[in-house]
């Protein structure tokens, strides 16, 4: 009788990712625990919890996981070698870019996986919405940069330019799901730098 071959260890890793994949595509309360098991390789229950204890323990991997490879694309908007005009719109290109990439599922995982959570999972929205709020936090400050530095003017209202530029970031996603193709998308992106540039009295960066 021919001998099986062994069956292949279980990987991690492997395994974040592929929770990761299955989060951003469907969210948190609707990727089941079977899904999960599936993606891992049909691992068992006891498995499953020997590794992550929980599936909201091993959401919190996935999203750090999404953090530290896909979401990097936020990284611009604090990058303090480019001049702060340039930040943003870096920004908002490489994640319109990564959001409409067919090689994962469309838009962000921070901004889609817990639109809509039962109460008892409200922990997991604001798990997002502090994750949100931290590449919020690095606009407003690359914005204040510009003000410091004369590239915008001292009357300007950061908050305002802040909520215009993060709300495009977020609305990619629903674009990206829709079907809206990134030349649209990049389009968009050039027409709302020209509110920078009104406000600069400039034109291009």
């Amino acid at each position: 009788m021919p001998r099986t071959g062994r069956p292949r260890a279980f990987n991690r890793d492997e395994a974040i990712v592929a929770a990761m994949l299955l989060f951003w595509e469907h969210g948190f309360e609707s990727t089941s625990l079977a899904q999960l098991r599936s993606a891992m390789g049909n691992i068992s229950a006891a498995s499953f919890y020997a590794a992550f204890e929980s599936k909201e323990a091993l959401f919190r991997e996935a999203v750090d996981v999404y953090i530290s490879t896909h979401g990097q694309v936020s990284e611009s908007f604090r990058d303090s070698s480019l001049r702060p005009r340039a930040a943003i719109e870096e920004g908002l290109r490489r994640s319109a870019r990564m959001q409409t990439e067919a090689s994962h599922p469309l838009g962000c995982l921070v901004t889609l996986s817990a639109i809509n959570c039962s109460p008892e999972l409200k922990h997991i929205q604001e798990l997002l919405f502090q994750e949100r709020e931290k590449v919020k936090g690095w606009q407003r400050d690359c914005i204040g940069r510009a003000v410091a530095n004369g590239d915008l003017p001292a009357s300007t209202d950061v908050a305002m330019l802040v909520t215009l530029f993060d709300t495009f970031l977020r609305g990619i996603s629903s674009q990206a799901r829709d079907g809206v193709p990134i030349a649209t998308i990049e389009a968009a992106i050039t027409q709302l730098m020209s509110v920078w540039d009104g406000l600069s009295g400039r034109t291009g960066s």
